[in-house]
């Protein structure tokens, strides 16, 4: 059963950057795609990025395109999300889950971290 642990999260002002982490336990991320999703108040989850087993292939929504970034170290069994030029409306709770294909969408995820809390001032 692997379990996934965010952190990173917190407050930050419009345009500025946060890292956020996906740590894995009880198993290896080396043979899921590892996804990251975001969920405002009053909406319903919205796929952000995903990234392939080795990390050669990544997908991102478009609203996010050139200003977030996912990467992997298989080694760590961590997964990130780079988050710069943030906006107020990148305001959510985000989560890391793992899935058996390179999807965008949630129910195809296998196993997902609790999240946390990624607030942008305007």
């Amino acid at each position: 059963q692997v379990q996934l642990v965010e952190s990173g999260g917190g407050l930050v002002q419009a345009g500025g950057s946060l890292r956020l982490s996906c740590a894995a336990s009880g198993g290896t991320l080396s043979t899921y795609y590892m996804g990251w999703f975001r969920q405002a108040p009053g909406k319903e989850r919205e796929f952000v990025a995903f990234i392939s087993w080795g990390g050669g292939r990544t997908y991102y929504t478009d609203s996010v395109k050139g200003r977030f970034t996912i990467s992997r170290d298989n080694a760590k069994n961590t997964v990130y999300l780079q988050m710069n030029s943030l906006k107020p409306e990148d305001t959510a709770v985000y989560s890391c889950a793992a899935a058996r294909l390179g999807v965008s969408t949630w129910s195809a995820y296998d196993y997902w971290g609790q999240g946390t809390q990624v607030t942008v001032s305007a």
